[in-house]
C-alpha cells in the first residue's frame, strides 16, 4: 500500500515538473520571441508582464499575430497608393515638359527661322511650362496642408458676397459651355462666417471649374448657403452634369485621380483640385460631403463656422 501510494506521489510530482519544466522552455522561446520583436517596435508588446500562464500567452500571441497582419495589409495598401501616386506625379509631370521639349528643339532645329512658327511654337512652350508650374504650385500647397506648414488666416466675411465674385471671375469659362452659375435663391442679407477668405475662394474655384468641365452645354451649376444646427453653415455646389460613377467616389478626393483619366486630361487642370479642396475643407475643421448620380448631377458641400456676429444675430 505504501508503494502504491509512493509511486503515485512520485508520478504526480515527476508530471508537475516535467509540465512545469516544458511551460517553463516554451515560455523563454516565446519570451525571446517577445524580446526580438520589442526591438522593432516603438512601443512595449504588452503593458502587463509576458505570464506563464500558457493559455493567456496563446491569447496574446493570436492578438499579436492579428495586429501586425492588419498593420502589414495596411502597409500593402499604402504601398499601392504610394506607386499609384508616384506614376501620377511622373506622368502629369512629363507630360508638359515633353510637350515643351519638343518645341523648342524644333525650333533650335532651324524652325526659329520662319517668325510664324517661332512665335506659335514658343506660345505653345509657354503654356506647356504654366501647366507644369501650376501643376507643382498645387502639389506644394498639399504638402504644406498635410505636414501643417500652411497657416490658415482666418476672418469675418460675407460667403454670399464671395460666391458671387468666384461667379464673376468664372462668367466666361462657364458662358463658352453656355453654362449658368446661380444661386439657389435671393439672398438679401449677409452671411458671416469665419474661415480664411482666401483658402474658401479656392475651393470654391475648383468645384465650379469641375461642375464647368464636367457640366452639359446648356446647363446649370447653383449655390446654396444654408444654416445648421448650433454655429455651421453648409454651402452647396449642385450641377446637372454628366455625374460620376458610384465606384469612383470614394476616392475623389485622392491626389492625381480621375474619374476619366482621358476627358480630364484634355480639359487640363492639374488633377490635383479636389484633393486641395479636402485638405483646406480639413484643415479648417469642417467636412465635405459629395452625392452624385451618373447623367444626373453632382453635389458637393462643406461646412463652415459661422463668424461670431453672425451667431449673435441669430440668436435675437
Amino acid at each position: 500500500m505504501f508503494l502504491a501510494i509512493a509511486s503515485l506521489l512520485i508520478f504526480i510530482f515527476s508530471f508537475g515538473a516535467l509540465q512545469f519544466r516544458i511551460e517553463r522552455f516554451i515560455y523563454r522561446r516565446i519570451k525571446k520571441i517577445y524580446d526580438d520583436v520589442e526591438l522593432l517596435e516603438s512601443t512595449p508588446l504588452a503593458t502587463n508582464p509576458v505570464t506563464t500562464d500558457m493559455r493567456t500567452l496563446t491569447a496574446e500571441i493570436e492578438k499579436f499575430a492579428k495586429d501586425k497582419k492588419i498593420e502589414i495589409d495596411t502597409l500593402k495598401i499604402r504601398e499601392e497608393y504610394r506607386k499609384d501616386f508616384l506614376g501620377n506625379v511622373s506622368h502629369e509631370l512629363k507630360t508638359p515638359l515633353f510637350t515643351a521639349q519638343g518645341y523648342l528643339e524644333t525650333l533650335l532645329d532651324g524652325a526659329i527661322e520662319d517668325k510664324n512658327i517661332r512665335r506659335k511654337y514658343i506660345s505653345r512652350a509657354n503654356k506647356a511650362v504654366e501647366r507644369l508650374i501650376y501643376i507643382v504650385r498645387d502639389l506644394d500647397l498639399i504638402t504644406k496642408l498635410e505636414v501643417g506648414d500652411l497657416r490658415l488666416e482666418k476672418e469675418n466675411f460675407n460667403i454670399v458676397e464671395l460666391i458671387q465674385n468666384v461667379f464673376d471671375l468664372l462668367e466666361m469659362k462657364a458662358s463658352k459651355k453656355k453654362i449658368v452659375l446661380t444661386f439657389d435663391m435671393v439672398y438679401p442679407n449677409p452671411i458671416m462666417v469665419y474661415a480664411d477668405k482666401e483658402k474658401i475662394q479656392q475651393v470654391l474655384t475648383n468645384l465650379l471649374v469641375n461642375s464647368i468641365k464636367y457640366g452639359n452645354e446648356n446647363g446649370t451649376t447653383e449655390v446654396s448657403v444654408e444654416n445648421l444646427v448650433k454655429n455651421k453653415v453648409i454651402v452647396r455646389v449642385t450641377d446637372n452634369g454628366e455625374g460620376i460613377p458610384a465606384n469612383h467616389l470614394p476616392r475623389l478626393f485622392e491626389r492625381f485621380y480621375r474619374v476619366d483619366p482621358s476627358g480630364s486630361r484634355k480639359e487640363g487642370g492639374s488633377g490635383l483640385g479636389l484633393s486641395i479642396v479636402k485638405h483646406v475643407i480639413e484643415a479648417h475643421g469642417e467636412k465635405i460631403y459629395v452625392e452624385s448620380s451618373e447623367d444626373v448631377g453632382s453635389e458637393f458641400s462643406f461646412t463652415l463656422e459661422k463668424s461670431k456676429t453672425e451667431n449673435t444675430n441669430s440668436k435675437k
